[in-house]
């Protein structure tokens, strides 16, 4: 029975459909894939990352956040580039930049007893607080509350996350032999007269045993303007020997007591933590340790020979050859620059979240 016209028709028009949704779905394989290589879509960003990327001040840098001066000494932030060559983070003490920042440092001497004056925001996830606290132990506060607040620790400590110290630098090759500085006085120590004449005990009692055999020039009292720059460096570097004795004795603390004199060619004399925690940072042959006479007299001793003895004396300076010394910064504003600086550097080279799990005991 031969098919009606309309039958054919309409058999004719669903062949045609078919050959053309065929057709379309073979361009559509083909060319889905170049579109796409050629048209990405835009990336996904996080809600910090959009943050970041919608402020003008903020750069692709991590935000450092300085939440308190310490002491309120404070000094131009840029000059972390000027002083120490460190430019990789953005620096602040803008507390509106809170939600943003990566890392808060937070000064411990600052910090209130009822914590008050510490950040009442949520802590972003992201965000590390940066306990800092540069005194030893004897002069450092307990604050209960605070010890499991803190994921970081910038400290004098060796075992800080952040070790801040003005350490040695290796030269490329070992230089030409030391130019020793003029030096007019055989004995010295930089102290406030007032504290010369306690009855406490430490290095000012070690101080009287030692002037009955050998004279020591005080060379800072309390009616005198304190040494800077310059003139602190010239004053220490006239003299043969230095008394570096350290306020407490504590693991590492080492201060620029000692490293003031190592800088500028004259011999520290160190009372503080045992000689082997000061060869963790430079030669045994830079210093004298106290400890390692039996009484004051052996060590006057000792120092009226290498005064006739100048090769002898100049021994205490082979490692001069094979290393430098950073002079530390004396101006009272950038007491504090150089943690902070480090500070910055630190959070810009290292992304580890990590939490302090009971502050006091590893520090007290």
């Amino acid at each position: 029975m031969a098919s009606s016209p309309s039958f054919s028709g309409l058999r004719a028009i669903l062949i045609v459909t078919l050959v053309l949704a065929g057709a379309i779905v073979l361009l559509l394989m083909y060319y889905t894939p170049l579109l796409s290589a050629i048209c990405r879509p835009p990336p996904v960003y996080s809600r910090w990352q959009l943050k970041r990327s919608n402020s003008s001040a903020v750069t692709d840098k991590p935000v450092v956040l300085l939440w308190f001066w310490p002491e309120k000494k404070s000094f131009d932030l840029q000059d972390c580039k000027k002083l120490f060559n460190i430019d990789s983070c953005h620096l602040t003490d803008d507390r509106s930049m809170y939600s943003r920042a990566e890392a808060v440092l937070i000064f411990h001497r600052a910090i209130s007893d009822d914590l008050s004056n510490l950040p009442t925001s949520p802590r972003p996830r992201f965000q590390r607080w940066i306990w800092f606290n540069m005194d030893p132990p004897t002069n450092t506060r307990k604050i209960e509350g605070i010890q499991g607040l803190f994921n970081l620790t910038l400290s004098y400590r060796k075992d800080a996350d952040i070790h801040i110290r003005w350490k040695l630098t290796a030269k490329k090759k070992p230089a030409e032999d030391f130019v020793l500085p003029k030096k007019e006085r055989l004995l010295c120590w930089i102290v406030d007269n007032n504290d010369v004449n306690t009855t406490a005990v430490g290095k000012y009692s070690y101080y009287k045993e030692l002037i009955k055999y050998i004279k020591v020039d005080v060379l800072y009292n309390s009616s005198a303007e304190s040494f800077k720059g310059e003139d602190y460096f010239q004053m220490i570097s006239s003299c043969k020997f230095f008394l570096s004795f350290e306020d407490s004795i504590h693991k590492d603390y080492i201060t620029e007591t000692f490293s003031g004199p190592l800088a500028v060619g004259t011999v520290p004399i160190v009372l503080g933590p045992p000689r082997h925690n000061y060869e963790d940072f430079v030669p045994g042959t830079s210093f004298i340790h106290v400890n390692d006479f039996p009484d004051a007299v052996k060590l006057a001793d000792l120092i009226i020979r290498l005064d006739e003895d100048n090769e002898a004396y100049m021994q205490y300076f082979n490692w001069r050859r094979f290393y430098t010394v950073t002079r530390h910064l004396t101006e009272e504003n950038y007491e504090f620059a150089l943690p902070i600086c480090q500070a910055c550097h630190y959070v810009h080279m290292n992304k580890e979240y990590r939490a302090v799990p009971d502050l006091y005991k590893w520090f007290l």
